[in-house]
């Protein structure tokens, strides 16, 4: 089932998500229905407080960038109770998006490594280190679980220049081709 994307302004993304274990209710047809809301979307990940759910969740498929990245070929992950134990490397600048910040794209810097605990959908505990697009990705949608969207990650200046577009998503006036649930109204 196809989720609604909750927009920039949503109180949940600005809130630390909450760790689950094996008991949460319909886990492995949320992480369905996770998938196939991002596929919609034309995403490469999604994290659960962007369906509105405070969790500490994240499905990643980032094979549409294996053309330029062939490192993203074949990493489709699921990342339940994630935590970065290291961030190291070069810090680069990618430009990126966001499902819950439509039409926004900006450069950000981030670490080219990223070591990361996380149970996968068996919630077999993993502990593996991320490079390049791979650790870009995955920094993205945990920032998520930690209240964050990637426009925080911008200088005051920018984000000052960003303050109407991030309005208007806030607002509701913006167009998607996929389902969003409106921050300001509630509505889908």
């Amino acid at each position: 089932m196809i989720l609604p994307i909750v927009g920039y302004g949503n109180p949940v993304l600005r809130k630390v998500a909450q760790p689950i274990d094996k008991t949460y209710p319909e886990l492995n047809l949320l992480i369905d229905n996770m998938f196939e809301t991002m596929y919609n979307a034309n995403g490469i990940g999604l994290a659960a407080p962007q369906i509105d759910l405070s969790i500490r969740l994240i499905v990643i498929d980032a094979d549409p960038l294996k053309e330029n990245y062939p490192e993203a070929e074949g990493f489709k992950k699921v990342f339940i109770n994630p935590q970065i134990v290291e961030e190291s490397g070069e810090k680069w600048v990618f430009a990126e998006g966001c499902l819950s910040l439509p039409e926004l794209h900006e450069e950000v810097s981030r670490y080219s490594n990223v070591l990361v605990k996380y149970f996968d959908e068996n919630f077999s505990p993993k502990e593996e280190m991320f490079s390049g697009v791979r650790a870009r990705v995955f920094q993205h949608e945990y920032d998520h679980l930690e209240g964050k969207v990637f426009v925080d990650r911008l200088s005051p200046l920018r984000k000052t220049l960003l303050k109407r577009k991030l309005n208007d998503i806030s607002n509701g006036k913006i167009q998607t081709n996929y389902k969003m649930k409106r921050p300001s109204t509630g509505r889908k």
